[in-house]
């Protein structure tokens, strides 16, 4: 019954659509598509195939993007709607119903989320051994041993505040834990009036307290509950009628104004200090709390009720993830795989010798980092390079980069990092980067006012006889060995001249007063990309509408813009095959007659984090004749228009043919850990024909890459990578 009401429903919707490409109802709205973006990530929490540790690590990531997405899109929306700001995004929602909608999706999302986590999650776990227990659950040994502990090693750093005419309500720090306290006096009945206390959880302690056990088995406690189960020692002469945990999400967003900062690096560091203190935008609260405890809260935070989530279970799933780092657990985790280095770029081989015979082209996590940090180490000792030029937008925290850049440094080289402050939630650690590296002699800039730099890119200058080279890496994600194991990216080297001249010009620009140049193969934003792109993308229409083969795949992370959705409406009317893969949000509507059912849109949410932003264009032509690009810019407004962004050609024709065959096709071949978009903006699982053998494309990688190491490195023969092109995805 309800798939024939879901049915009819999309035979209504699909009656309706409209022919105008800016009609709002073809796009869908930005917001509710990231909130699609993250269910799906509680989707793979839920699923019984996915190791127990990995169904954990996704609900603690939901859990931190929806505190991220609280922070920044939801308390810029709640800004528009004070303000009463009437732009619009292209789907026509106001600020006010962006909210409604937020809300009510929401808090579907937070409880189911936490559902999975109490009958799926830590049950499956307890099985195995690892248990987090309540309050409830301790034995009279194990309650002494807690509150030896609490006394030992809690209550000396815990601070009650009372809240009173004589102590206004505290302000608490964004995202910290705390305990609401009601109390009476221990000589006063029941009933009586009640004082009203708040004792915050010290984030400097642990939030999982580890409890001794004889048996094979990891048990714990949450910090919280040992403060509550105590909470009366905080309050002589009272007793305790109730204590519930809360959590304050703030506005976490920054207002930088660039334009008037005499030092752009203190303005931020002041303003990541506001952060922790900004106007609350969320108030989670356990769910026994009684209704006047929370109203208090509410008055005290500015609440209104669609504000407030009431949580069943432990909150701030996040802290959680120390669960899944907790060693001898393996079978209850992914199996470790070994990352391929190429035997040409292996370390001891001369990789500037390699580099400049030919390009080269690593897939993370399939192919190992490490051949950037030995090009990057190699280059801060060789006595022939002369200078090093690198943008760092996000980076590890024991950096392996930015300890190679210092040496270079101290070698005396000419070391130039290109360091944005601006990276959100990374503002701390990068001004501690850029003052690290500027005591090491490096010459640290930020880049242009009002444009983040997320283009990654690193030129190493070095002297070859009477001329110079200059070597080239180009990526499209950060520059940080740990992340470069869990998320899919590309990264080229060459040696190619005109890409060292466009480099070399890049970076005059960011750091000095150069004229915008005329690229040789760089598309730049905010210079030229948007324009280039929608060229691109009206090159296919025309090809198509001269009957010639047209086709357009594009792997993203974000497709949100407006003009790039209606290029690809226009191209779908002209003819054009065009595949989507794009991990998050997607405004673009697939599937409507007469607008975009040639459109095809996929999400791919597993393992590894996808992150390679890779865009081909048929050109009229078979595929020799095609333009495979990489990228740092998803397809958003900020991309093309507040960032610089670089996308860059591979022109080998050995690599074009691994990207189109071995990643593209397989992403689009894949038939499990995919979902499809459907034209009312909700996704489903890609539907397997009888005896349709499942295809999961990170796995396939993985398996091709292993594989690989196995052959040591051995060259790969052409076809290699070739697999069955996709179908249409049902």
């Amino acid at each position: 019954m309800a798939t024939s009401r879901r049915g009819a429903a999309q035979k209504d919707l699909e009656s309706a659509w409209p022919s105008d490409l800016r009609d709002p109802r073809l796009y869908i709205n930005r917001e509710l598509s990231w909130l699609e973006f993250n269910h799906r990530v509680i989707e793979e929490a839920s699923d019984p195939a996915t190791p127990p540790l990995e169904r954990l690590k996704f609900l603690a990531i939901a859990a931190g993007n929806l505190d991220e997405f609280f922070m920044v899109r939801v308390s810029g929306l709640l800004q528009q709607a004070e303000g009463e700001i009437q732009d619009r995004p292209a789907d026509g929602m106001s600020p006010s119903q962006q909210l409604e909608a937020i809300a009510e999706r929401a808090h579907r999302m937070v409880a189911e989320k936490h559902r999975i986590f109490r009958e799926e999650v830590m049950p499956l776990l307890a099985h195995h051994g690892i248990r987090v227990l309540g309050a409830r659950d301790l034995g009279p040994s194990q309650r002494r041993r807690v509150t030896d502990h609490f006394e030992r090693q809690i209550a000396p750093v815990l601070t009650p505040l009372a809240v009173d005419p004589g102590h206004p309500f505290p302000h608490l720090r964004n995202h910290t834990l705390n305990l609401a306290v009601l109390l009476r006096p221990e000589d006063e009945p029941e009933g009586t009036s009640s004082y009203f206390a708040v004792v915050p959880v010290p984030s400097v302690l642990p939030r999982l307290v580890p409890l001794p056990s004889e048996r094979r088995r990891n048990e714990f406690v949450l910090l919280d509950d040992v403060i509550s189960m105590n909470v009366e020692q905080l309050f002589p002469g009272l007793h305790t009628v109730g204590c519930w945990p809360f959590r304050v999400t703030r506005n976490g967003d920054l207002f930088i104004d660039e334009e008037e900062a005499e030092d752009l690096l203190e303005v931020i560091e002041k303003q990541v200090r506001r952060r922790l203190w900004g106007v609350a935008v969320r108030l989670e609260i356990d769910t026994g709390a009684p209704s006047e405890v929370v109203q208090l809260l509410q008055d005290a935070l500015e609440l209104g009720d669609r504000a407030v989530f009431r949580i069943e279970g432990p909150l701030n799933l996040t802290s959680f993830k120390s669960l899944c780092d907790l060693p001898g657990w393996d079978s209850l985790r992914e199996k470790p795989f070994t990352q391929r280095v190429p035997v040409e770029l292996a370390h001891g081989e001369d990789l500037f010798e390699e580099i400049r015979k030919r390009d080269h082209l690593l897939h993370h996590p399939f192919d190992s980092f490490a051949p950037f940090l030995d090009l990057l180490a190699s280059a801060a000792e060789d006595p022939s390079v002369l200078a090093i030029k690198q943008t760092l937008y996000r980076t590890s925290g024991d950096s392996q980069v930015v300890k190679a850049l210092e040496r270079a440094a101290e070698n005396g080289k000419q070391v130039t990092a290109l360091v944005e402050l601006k990276a959100r939630f990374d503002e701390e650690a990068n001004i501690t980067w850029a003052r690290r590296l500027e005591d090491a002699g490096v010459h640290v800039v930020y880049g242009l006012i009002g444009l983040k730099t997320h283009c990654k890119i690193c030129m190493v200058v070095r002297r070859e006889g009477e001329g110079l080279v200059r070597y080239v890496h180009l990526s499209t994600g950060n520059y940080n060995p740990s992340t470069a194991r869990t998320y899919t990216d590309l990264g080229l080297f060459t040696a190619d001249p005109e890409i060292g001249e466009d480099a070399t010009a890049l970076f005059n620009l960011l750091t000095g007063y150069a004229r915008v140049p005329r690229w040789n193969k760089f598309v730049v934003a905010p210079l030229n990309l948007h324009r280039r792109v929608l060229d691109l993308i009206e090159g296919e229409t025309a090809a198509a509408r001269r009957g010639r083969p047209a086709r357009i795949i594009a792997k993203l992370n974000s497709l949100s813009e407006p003009e790039v959705i209606r290029a690809l409406y226009r191209a779908n009317q002209a003819g054009v095959e065009i595949d989507l893969v794009v991990r998050g949000i997607c405004c673009l509507r697939p599937g409507i007659p007469g607008i975009s059912e040639r459109i095809r849109v996929r999400s791919v949410v597993g393992r590894f984090l996808e992150h390679t932003r890779i865009l081909y264009f048929q050109n009229g032509g078979p595929d020799g004749d095609s333009a495979v690009y990489l990228s740092s810019a998803d397809w958003m407004t900020r991309n093309f228009h507040r960032r610089v962004e670089v996308m860059f050609p591979v022109e080998d024709r050995g690599l074009k043919d691994r990207v189109l065959h071995e990643i593209l096709d397989t992403y689009l071949a894949g038939n499990t850990k995919a979902r499809v978009l459907r034209p009312d903006g909700t996704y489903g699982r890609v539907v397997l024909d009888a005896g349709e053998p499942q295809r999961h494309a990170q796995a396939e990688l993985l398996q091709r890459a292993e594989r690989r190491v196995g052959e040591e490195g051995k060259p790969v023969p052409r076809g290699y990578f070739r697999v069955k092109a996709p179908g249409v995805p049902k």
